[in-house]
């Protein structure tokens, strides 16, 4: 595990060669990742060439490596989502057992906060999950959803105030 360890700073320090070691060295178990969240082969083959080439362009980004792992399923969690929303045309919430809903302390919490996003409009909700739950960047959700930064913003403001007034009553 050392030896991954400085191979991942490596390449976050942009050593080509570390990077290009640590990704054929990953690519099984993302591949392996990829069958278990996505829809079907296909999906997780596309998956795991988005992964990796989200990986190669921003492993410099990566703040800690002992993180790298998580980062990485993440990256494929998220594709593989987008894959299925794109295939089926919509934004779906994750199960109630996500790791967005589990993380929280207080069971009473967890389901009023369920509730709240599930009472957004659909328009508030789908920006909601993109950026708080799947993690999305302002930009991808933009392109995801053919919307101005600007408009992604207020959407999401919006439905954070939604959620907060939600929770308050």
């Amino acid at each position: 595990m050392e030896n991954r360890f400085v191979l991942i700073d490596a390449a976050r320090h942009g050593d080509r060669t570390a990077l290009e070691r640590l990704l054929a060295e990953s690519q099984p178990d993302i591949r392996r990742y990829a069958q278990t969240q996505c829809a079907g082969t296909s999906d997780a083959d596309d998956a795991v060439q988005e992964t990796l080439l989200l990986v190669y362009q921003r492993i410099g980004a990566l703040r800690t490596i002992t993180s790298f792992s998580a980062w990485v399923f993440a990256i494929v969690r998220r594709e593989c989502s987008r894959l299925w929303r794109k295939m089926h045309g919509q934004t779906e919430l994750p199960p109630d057992d996500h790791p967005a809903f589990i993380d929280r302390p207080e069971l009473e919490l967890r389901a009023d906060l369920i509730a709240a996003i599930h009472s957004l409009p659909d328009r508030y909700r789908e920006v909601i999950v993109l950026r708080d739950i799947q993690e999305y960047s302002i930009g991808e959700i933009a392109v995801e959803l053919r919307l101005t930064r600007e408009a992604v913003k207020s959407r999401i403001h919006r439905a954070r105030l939604m959620i907060r007034e939600y929770l308050e009553d």
